[in-house]
């Protein structure tokens, strides 16, 4: 038992090396803080910046609300950033409840609070405009919490991160939080180049440990086992449970365990093993003391239909206290919404699932829903909620349990395989710390997945950041008008892209100085005491490369003669296939002119063997030509055995034991080519061709000439990769000062309006304002045009044509698309591609809301003529709003655009679009 005396003096030790702030922030919580968020926020408490990358759920936040609370303790501003604005609302509500509303504000484009306030939580779009606008409330800056900073590799908004952090003024002190990535201290590195002095804390210890499984059928295996039976490389890693494996095995072999089932002929056949369904899995998970569990599953309609499966296979998993305390939540929430409204969003069933435990979670969900979820589950009210990946990218809604359905997902373009970074960020959400002593990660089985496969992700720690920067028109105008387009572009050769493909460029300089001596080595090897075998060795390739050449020539002149063969085919005819497994006499039923992925003509042929098979040009290396023909019954069935065998018989019994000679083979007669005669002569001439180490010369020569061809492509990337975002900046100014939107280093008027409009069509956008396309239309009308700037149709929702607005609305348009296609053949001039189409598909919604439809008419009518989801639907709004809010600032002072455009917000700020919840 230790005397006060004692524990005081290991207090003073535990605290020695943090300053008054930190001594302070420590006493706001009732937990000791972990040595990695101690180091962090001594670094901060220093003066340095912080790069924080730790796993999901280990308390990076702690760093970040360790500089709000610096911020306030030194008198100075505080901004907090997110990717996302369900995680600043989030935020902001945490920060409320710590420092009082008076001491917080937010700013998310949708939402403005107490925007003067010493802490913002706001979203990186908002911050960025905020450095390019200049605006005032940057005044008394001194630390940005950039939560997420990993979101910088994202294709789409990854360029704001960078953007922020290059433009933040020198005395910002930068907390940057992220993921565990592999690379690190490389994004340290470049935070110092770019920053000043940035500590870089990388933490992989989890404070909650994280055990994988595989649920096969109705049984739960762990992923790795630690006996003497484990399967694997003895090197230190986690090896596979044999058991696992062995089952899984058995499994595919035999079908599993549910038997055979009856064919159509009578016989048995095995069936194929499927994995339990949904609510089976919810019960063993209950049974096993495994909730609260999320099921991500990469579809929305598959989430809802989870939910339904749970419910109708009964499962309930609150008690009689917790669903009386759920409907007094859901009702208090949604207590400002329209009974019609809530009626259409299928109220009533959604609260019945919610009492008995049950939820989805997924982007096609109202805004309103999705937070009611999210309370309930991190209160412990909702055991089993069903998740697209949405739900892993920063809202704080950890369970005990995280299963995984599929280890594949559709990205947009491709089912993709998950990376190893992904399944990271899923399972992250494993293990509530200070709540559960353990997390678990459930792979459910399915046909053809390999234990190995799994265990490769669980088990693999590479996921490295990788840069998306790159300029756009927006932003080159607004450094243009800071600093100069040469002061710009100095900039921009500051990004994490461009350092990381510096850093590239370095390992291939590498390699190419490597290959330059051993150039010279191989040249000194190749010398020939009687003349210029370098000069002796080029007539010899100059002339290998001509007959390649006359070869390729004679092999294409070749196929052409034998797809025109194969053109003039017709049913009936007898042919000859020259080589192969199909080889022998045919009977062509269907001569296959139409070309299949043009490929050639494709005849469909029955062969001597009664087989029917589908032939094509690589089958002919040589011209086919019919050496009889005969006649095919008109009602001709290739199915039928015996109408098969009756054609052969009827083809043998015409041919007979006539001769038919030896088939055509290919030959090659190589005409006589002036250029291949007279490099011949030079080689018989030139004095090295009668030197007795001529051969051994020419092998060194012709590695020469090998390295040479691969030094020369090093050197080509060398150069492509060097100054890449320079060039790329140099290129959007090309096109800038084309259209007239720079002036050389001045930017002009119409330059300043498209600096005002930060969206991906940015230029477009500027385009359709300069070109007064938009001055006539009504407020509906306005809507529906700068929705095709916005949207983007899922892949899915293509094929069907969209349905527009008549009259004004649909000639506005048409010129929309008329300007895209002007600007697109700007671009390529200046080699450049970033102007996407205008897509239609949310125009006719857009325009029925803005005219006052009701919400049930707006999403049973939808998207190019499919249902619409309220979430997507409000998403769009809220994004339609934003861009129509930036037309506004961005349109002539008094002109009919800005008050247009201010009407037509007001017209779709309303209903379901106009809630933003803070609660």
């Amino acid at each position: 038992m230790t005397t006060p005396a004692e524990r005081y003096a290991a207090f003073q030790e535990m605290h020695a090396g943090d300053g008054p702030a930190l001594r302070a922030f420590r006493g706001l919580y009732d937990f000791d803080l972990d040595e990695f968020q101690l180091d962090a926020c001594r670094a901060l408490e220093a003066g340095d910046g912080v790069l924080v990358a730790a796993p999901t759920g280990s308390g990076k936040t702690v760093v970040g609300e360790f500089a709000v609370h610096l911020g306030l303790t030194e008198g100075r501003k505080c901004f907090y950033t997110t990717p996302i604005k369900a995680l600043s609302n989030q935020k902001y509500n945490d920060l409320v409840k710590r420092y009082g509303a008076a001491k917080v504000g937010l700013l998310t484009g949708d939402n403005t609070v107490n925007g003067e306030a010493p802490i913002v939580v706001m979203t990186t779009e908002v911050l960025r405009n905020m450095l390019y606008a200049g605006s005032a409330t940057l005044g008394g800056l001194g630390f940005v919490v950039m939560d997420e900073v990993h979101y910088l590799a994202d294709r789409f908004r990854g360029a704001v991160w960078e953007e922020v952090i290059i433009h933040l003024p020198e005395s910002v002190r930068l907390a940057a939080l992220s993921a565990t990535v592999s690379n690190a201290e490389e994004f340290g590195e470049w935070l110092g180049e770019v920053r000043g002095d940035t500590t870089v804390i990388v933490d992989e210890h989890r404070p909650v440990p994280l055990w994988q499984h595989m649920l096969v059928g109705n049984r739960l295996f762990d992923l790795f086992a630690l006996d003497e039976q484990e399967e694997g490389p003895r090197d230190g890693r986690p090896r596979l449970n044999i058991s696992l494996l062995r089952v899984t095995r058995d499994q595919e072999r035999t079908g599993g365990a549910r038997g055979f089932a009856k064919g159509r002929r009578g016989y048995s056949r095995p069936q194929r093993p499927r994995p339990p369904d949904r609510a089976a899995v919810i019960e063993r998970l209950d049974a096993e003391g495994l909730l609260p569990a999320i099921t991500f599953i990469f579809s929305r309609a598959g989430c809802d239909a989870a939910v339904m499966q749970c419910l109708y296979a009964g499962i309930r998993l609150t008690d009689e206290r917790e669903r009386h305390e759920i409907r007094q939540i859901v009702d208090e929430r949604t207590a400002h919404l329209p009974d019609e409204d809530l009626a259409v969003l299928g109220f009533l069933e959604w609260r019945d699932c919610l009492e008995r435990g049950l939820a989805a979670h997924h982007a096609g969900m109202l805004p309103t829903f999705k937070e009611v979820v999210e309370e309930l589950f991190t209160q412990g009210l909702v055991k089993a909620v069903f998740a697209t990946e949405t739900l892993a990218l920063g809202i704080n809604m950890p369970a005990r349990s995280v299963v995984i359905e599929k280890l594949d997902k559709w990205n947009g373009e491709t089912h993709a395989d998950l990376t190893p970074g992904e399944y990271t960020q899923l399972t992250g959400r494993a293990g509530r710390r200070g709540i559960d002593v353990e997390g678990h990660a459930v792979v459910i089985w399915q046909p053809g997945m390999d234990p190995v496969s799994v265990g490769g992700l669980a088990g693999t720690r590479t996921y490295p950041l990788r840069s998306s920067f790159r300029p756009s028109y927006n932003m080159a105008v607004n450094l243009v008008g800071q600093v100069g387009r040469e002061r710009a572009r100095t900039l921009l050769e500051s990004s994490f892209a461009q350092f990381q493909a510096d850093r590239a460029v370095v390992g291939i300089a590498r390699q190419v100085r490597k290959a330059e001596e051993a150039l010279s080595g191989y040249l000194e090897a190749m010398t020939c005491h009687l003349g210029d075998f370098e000069e002796y060795s080029t007539l010899r390739r100059r002339l290998s490369d001509r007959e390649s050449e006359l070869a390729r020539q004679r092999g294409t002149a070749r196929r052409l003669e034998a797809l025109r063969s194969m053109e003039a085919l017709r049913p009936g005819d007898v042919i000859r296939i020259p080589g192969g497994r199909r080889a022998g006499l045919a009977v062509v039923l269907d001569p296959g002119r139409m070309p299949r992925n043009g490929e050639g003509p494709s005849p469909l042929v029955l062969t001597i063997g009664k087989q029917v098979k589908r032939l094509s040009p690589t089958d002919f290396p040589v011209p086919v030509e019919p050496v009889d023909t005969v006649r095919i019954p008109k009602n001709f069935n290739s199915r039928s055995p015996k109408e098969r065998a009756n054609l052969i018989a009827t083809l043998n019994a015409k041919i007979g034991d006539r001769d038919l000679g030896k088939p055509a083979r290919v030959r090659d007669h190589a005409v006589e080519d002036e250029e291949v005669t007279g490099l011949r002569r030079a080689i018989r001439q030139h004095p090295c061709h009668g030197c007795e180490d001529r051969e051994d010369h020419a092998r060194w020569a012709e590695r020469y000439h090998k390295l040479m061809r691969e030094t020369e492509s090093l050197r080509r990337r060398v150069e492509s990769r060097s100054h890449v975002i320079a060039r790329t900046f140099d290129r959007v100014c090309g096109v800038l000062d084309q259209l007239g939107y720079l002036d050389g280093e001045t930017v002009t008027a119409e330059g300043r309006r498209l600096g005002r409009l930060y969206t991906e069509l940015d230029l477009l956008t500027a385009e359709c304002l300069r070109g007064g396309i938009w001055d006539n239309l009504e407020p509906a009308e306005l809507a529906a045009c700068v929705s095709a700037l916005v949207f983007e149709s899922r892949q899915s929702d293509e094929a069907r044509r969209p349905k527009i607005p008549a009259g004004s609305a649909t000639e506005a348009l048409t010129q929309m698309v008329r300007l895209w296609g002007d600007l697109e053949g700007v671009e390529k001039d200046h080699g450049l591609s970033f102007i996407r189409e205008p897509d239609f598909g949310f125009s006719w919604a857009a325009f029925r809301w803005a005219k006052g439809h009701t919400l049930d008419a707006v999403l049973s009518d939808g998207v190019n003529g499919a249902e619409l989801a309220a979430g997507d639907f409000v998403r769009w709004c809220k994004q339609l709003i934003d861009l129509l809010g930036q037309v506004s600032l961005a349109a002539p002072p008094g002109g009919k655009v800005r008050a247009t455009s201010e009407k037509a917000v007001d017209a779709i700020k309303r209903g379901v679009v106009a809630y933003s919840s803070l609660t």
